[in-house]
């Protein structure tokens, strides 16, 4: 039996983003609109290859560099929240929560297939974005993934998949 694993984790300071959200939690409370200087980090683990390398960093960085780029600066709404409603209209987006409404143009604003802008939800996002764009360079997934977000120097939020 081998009990030798290998893995790779890739964490670099261009892998961030700022981001405005809010969220529900308690049932029905739902904070303030207020922003987040995101990191984001990367584990895979997988048996060596024909290489004896783990995964390629370049296709890791790449795609992350890029996932991290599309939610730069950004207010961050969920599509399949039970409580706010996200819609768009012409060149607005109108969130409402109970009596609170909010307005934003619809360039600023990421509508995430997410159901609250929790951390382990955008990690869970940013992860399925990630395999996304590693099966369109035609890679093979890896056999477990890790994404961590971090939104306060510290408070990461981890999603972990098993292939």
């Amino acid at each position: 039996m081998n009990t030798e694993s290998y893995y790779v984790e890739i964490e670099k300071e261009e892998f961030t983003f700022s981001a405005a959200h809010f969220i529900t939690f308690n049932g029905d409370i739902c904070e303030r609109l207020h922003g987040h200087n995101y990191g984001v980090r990367c584990r895979i683990e997988a048996e060596l290859d024909e290489n004896q390398y783990v995964y390629d960093f370049i296709a890791i960085r790449d795609s992350l560099r890029k996932i991290c780029s599309e939610l730069d600066h950004y207010v961050l709404l969920p599509d399949s929240h039970q409580q706010i409603v996200v819609t768009s209209k012409l060149q607005e987006v109108e969130v409402v929560f109970k009596d609170r409404r909010w307005i934003f143009p619809i360039g600023d604003c990421r509508i995430l297939p997410v159901s609250n802008t929790t951390v382990e939800l955008l990690a869970k996002y940013i992860g399925g974005s990630l395999l996304s764009q590693l099966k369109e360079r035609k890679l093979n997934l890896p056999p477990l993934i890790e994404i961590g977000v971090d939104e306060n120097n510290g408070q990461w939020g981890v999603w972990r998949s098993r292939s």
